[in-house]
């Protein structure tokens, strides 16, 4: 597709073929090193979702393998991304403060820990404990304090709220951890400019290719599962 790249690899070797200082902002929502600790609690989660993430297989590593792999992810990274250039990543909050220190390793300036509200999460637990409703996200930017930012005049909150990911955007398949247009949509706007380049490392369901081939950005996607490889090239690709 124009100005759009996909590929179906492991991360880290795919963004070796990417030329160094090219990216401007990196979009990604990366596993969040939950599914070992997920497996074990005490919630009904396993029983309300059919594609539970933490049977996926693709998020049960050893706490000390994955932060090998982040560190490996966060050294390319800083390696394509353009002086300047803005990251975005998602993460458990309770993996916020390892993913800042591994990230300031190589080169990133951490900007600020924001929150994705969710206005109608899945109302799981709710007579146990307090409904999760929330995700962190975490901003940064690259050999620079300021990055591009399109706010417009506009006071834009670290407080960023939208319903989870509707029935329509589905509709070429499930993805257990899918985000919502409108959320990868308000970076994408606010963090780049028309026709720089977005990368999405874990690439997942397509949705941060889909925001920018609308936006009118260029794209390279990276899944390692074929099956949600093949479902995000549908997505982008009808887009």
């Amino acid at each position: 597709m124009d100005d759009i790249t996909l590929i179906n690899d492991d991360c880290i070797r795919a963004m070796e073929g990417i030329e160094s200082g090219t990216v401007n902002l990196i979009l990604t929502d990366p596993p969040y090193n939950l599914g070992n600790f997920m497996i074990n609690r005490d919630t009904n989660l396993k029983k309300m979702r059919d594609n539970f993430f933490g049977t996926a297989g693709w998020d049960n590593l050893d706490y000390t393998e994955w932060v090998k792999s982040m560190d490996a992810f966060f050294e390319q990274a800083a390696r394509v991304m353009a002086k300047g250039g803005s990251m975005i990543v998602f993460m458990a909050l309770i993996k916020v403060e390892t993913t800042i220190a591994l990230a300031q390793k190589h080169g990133f300036y951490y900007k600020t820990t924001g929150i994705w509200h969710k206005s109608n999460p899945m109302p799981r637990n709710m007579n146990l404990h307090f409904v999760n409703s929330t995700e962190a996200w975490l901003y940064f930017t690259y050999k620079t304090r300021t990055g591009t930012f399109n706010n417009n005049g506009a006071v834009l909150h670290d407080f960023v709220e939208t319903s989870v990911t509707p029935a329509g955007e589905r509709r070429f398949g499930k993805h257990p951890t899918q985000k919502p247009e409108s959320l990868m949509a308000h970076f994408v706007e606010t963090l780049s400019n028309k026709d720089d380049l977005i990368l999405d490392p874990f690439m997942g369901s397509g949705t941060s290719g889909v925001v920018a081939k609308r936006s009118g950005r260029r794209f390279i996607g990276i899944e390692l599962s074929n099956d949600y490889f093949l479902l995000a090239q549908k997505r982008i690709q009808e887009e």
